[in-house]
């Protein structure tokens, strides 16, 4: 699957888009410096039933992490 995919399901999913996310993770405090992936990752699992590697996907947005169209 795609990043750009898991980034389309995330949308289909909640309604949510990846920048909907950065706003509510700043709200939380989870944007701060020291804050762990896993944080994030397990704030995604609860809040809004995502799976892992969903929840990674939104982390990689919100860090700037680069993603290759051919995953």
């Amino acid at each position: 699957m795609s990043f750009q995919a898991y980034i389309d399901n995330i949308k289909k999913k909640t309604g949510k888009t990846s920048d909907d996310f950065k706003k509510l993770a700043e709200g939380k405090g989870l944007l701060k410096p020291g804050v762990k992936a896993m944080e994030v990752v397990n704030w995604l699992k609860k809040d809004f039933g995502l799976g892992h590697g969903h929840a990674m996907a939104i982390y990689a947005v919100f860090k700037g992490i680069k993603q290759s169209k051919e995953e």
